[in-house]
């Protein structure tokens, strides 16, 4: 399932590897399912449908289905962090000395470079732990 982690470059030390967690992956889309189903059955409430109830039934599927549909891809990924760069999934590295900040959103950690490129490290345990050790303060 996971997919293959980029070589490290010589003298490189790992300091920390993240990837995604299946319990985390699995809530925020139960999470999303809820948020779709008011949302659907609010518009179609709105639009004066007799069975808005089909709202709930048309968001929990979307999303279970695209949940089960892309699983093994999201959850699979690794990212490396040594002591000089961030390597993500696809074997790209970030410097370390070019990441400007690192926040969280649910339960991804966004990492953001001097020169305004964005990265998500998506369905982290503890988003917070992964910025804190993005940014060596852990």
């Amino acid at each position: 399932m996971p997919t293959s982690v980029p070589a490290l470059a010589d003298g490189e030390t790992l300091v920390a590897s993240f990837t995604g967690s299946r319990a985390t992956y699995v809530k925020e889309h139960i999470m999303l399912a809820a948020i779709g189903s008011v949302i659907a059955v609010a518009v179609l409430m709105a639009m004066g449908n007799p069975h808005a109830w089909t709202g709930v039934v048309g968001a929990v599927l979307a999303i279970g289905i695209r949940g089960v549909y892309v699983a093994s891809e999201q959850i699979g990924m690794t990212w490396q962090l040594t002591e000089g760069r961030l390597i993500t999934p696809s074997g790209m590295g970030i410097p370390r000395s070019d990441i400007a900040k690192v926040r969280t959103i649910f339960s991804a950690a966004q990492v953001i470079t001097r020169k305004g490129d964005k990265y998500m490290i998506k369905y982290q345990a503890d988003p917070k732990a992964v910025a804190d050790t993005i940014l060596g303060q852990s």
